[in-house]
């Protein structure tokens, strides 16, 4: 049985060698058949085995040839893969007839063995390109992917050519400003409810046939119980937009009313800390006259180039909102105590959160409030009749009442003139009664858009303590603490 199987291999083997002997003398001298052997491969043929490469100048014998071959085994890949892919017998590539010279030829040389398949010998193009020009990147994408040959950018919104977006607009076209769309809107009517189908009749609109002077009178009063709902009412048609837009006589009373203008603004004392009306002494009797003057000058207000329209005097000066709470949340971390009873790898951390809670009533007092309960728990609680009844003490104990006064009087009527406009100072009770806590504030907004809500963050200037007793003034840090932010309360009302 081993005699047959060694007789075979043998026989197999002067067949493989005479099939060898017999290729190799008829190898092509050009790669032309191989091409067509390649292309005949395509067309359903079985895969020959390729030609081997050229050899070199230095002459083989067969029994090398046959060496050589006994390891290696080529398939046909025509044109520029059978040059890229295969190795030369000798190691010489055919693209490596001209050494590159410049840096932008090291590069180029660079990607095209990347695109071989050939690693090393792109980075070491690459190497000595970039030895030879650091730019050398940008050069080779000047020359083979010029900016003048980039395709025009396609409509990345997909939108329809008729959607007015800024994508179709072009740079020429002049921009149309909004107090030029809202001045389009002028004489035109409240529009009706579309009919449902072509041969019903559409429903009735009570309000499209009210008289202007009856409209403006309705937005007039909406605009008292609440301006924001005023200002949302524009965005029911553009009628409306007009009308909340430019009806300067319901945003002077706004502006102007003690109800959320300036007439409810303090920039003298009013009260007392505890709440209570200031003694009515001589000295004060003067004070009080100045007081009684502050409705006249408020109907007084005047125009400026700041404030050019009572709506954006109510919407950019500073004043207090008394319909919320200003909360401050603080957060910081402080390293704790390790336990002297067992042995621990690391040292605990805490993290320590309180608020501070501020709330301003119409009369010029206040209540400050400074709790690690949060303000879901404290906020509704926070009202003049439960400090004085002394509700909700869970929540409440440590509540300090106060007074506020603003400064940068606009009417020039007592105040002090050197202040800032904007500026706060807060008097509260202290923790005990011989102290005094004071605190300034600054009146910002917390959005940078123009059209963010303005008025709506209060950013400390500093907090000190005074002692009655001793006359001493201390300054409290302001390490850990944050601003204060506005935060809408609806069982507040119009904050009372």
């Amino acid at each position: 049985m081993a005699g047959d199987t060694r007789e075979e291999l043998e026989a197999f083997r002067r067949q493989w060698r005479e099939e060898v002997t017999a290729r190799t003398k008829a190898r092509p001298s050009t790669r032309k058949n191989t091409t067509e052997s390649s292309s005949g491969w395509d067309q359903g043929e079985l895969p020959r085995r390729a030609p081997f490469p050229p050899i070199s100048k230095n002459t083989r014998s067969p029994n090398d040839i046959e060496t050589s071959t006994k390891g290696k085994e080529y398939h046909a890949l025509g044109g520029k893969d059978e040059a890229g892919r295969l190795e030369m017998a000798d190691g010489v590539h055919p693209s490596s007839s001209r050494e590159p010279s410049s840096a932008l030829e090291h590069y180029e040389r660079a990607v095209e063995r990347e695109g071989e398949g050939s690693l090393g010998d792109s980075l070491t193009h690459y190497r000595k390109a970039f030895r030879l020009d650091a730019a050398v990147d940008r050069l080779y994408k000047n020359k083979h992917f010029p900016a003048s040959a980039a395709p025009p950018k396609s409509n990345i919104s997909n939108a329809s050519v008729t959607v007015p977006n800024t994508t179709h607009q072009s740079l020429h076209e002049p921009v149309t400003l909004v107090s030029e769309l809202i001045a389009s809107f002028q004489g035109l009517s409240i529009p009706g409810e579309v009919a449902l189908t072509d041969e019903s009749s559409p429903p009735p609109c009570p309000i499209a046939n009210i008289p202007s002077e009856i409209l403006v009178n309705i937005l007039f009063h909406t605009a008292m119980l609440d301006p924001a709902l005023f200002v949302r009412l524009a965005q029911v048609c553009k009628r409306l937009a007009f009308l909340v837009s430019t009806e300067d006589r319901i945003w002077r009373h706004v502006c102007l009313g003690r109800e959320y203008g300036f007439r409810a603004m303090h920039y003298t004392w009013g009260v007392t800390i505890t709440g209570k009306p200031l003694p009515t002494s001589v000295g004060e009797q003067d004070q009080y006259s100045l007081d009684s003057n502050l409705d006249s000058a408020v109907d007084q207000l005047p125009l400026s180039a700041t404030y050019p329209s009572y709506r954006e005097m109510f919407h950019k000066r500073p004043r207090l909102r008394f319909n919320g709470c200003y909360i401050s949340t603080v957060n910081y971390i402080r390293p704790g105590a390790a336990t002297t009873t067992q042995a621990t790898w690391n040292s605990p951390v805490l993290i320590v959160t309180y608020y501070r809670y501020l709330r301003f009533f119409r009369d010029g007092s206040c209540v400050s409030l400074l709790s690690t309960t949060e303000p879901g728990e404290v906020v509704p609680h926070l009202t003049r009749e439960n400090i004085r009844t002394h509700h909700a003490a869970g929540s409440l104990d440590h509540a300090l009442r106060g007074r506020w006064k603003l400064s940068g009087n606009p009417y020039d009527v007592g105040g002090d003139v050197d202040d800032d406009e904007g500026t706060i100072h807060i008097e509260t009770e202290g923790a005990q009664t011989k102290y005094i806590y004071k605190m300034m504030l600054q009146l910002k907004s917390a959005g940078k858009a123009p059209t963010a809500t303005r008025n709506n963050k209060l950013a400390w200037l500093g907090f000190w303590s005074y002692n009655k007793l001793t006359d001493d003034w201390a300054e409290f840090t302001l390490k850990n603490d944050r601003a204060f932010f506005w935060s809408r309360v609806m069982s507040y009302g119009n904050g009372g």
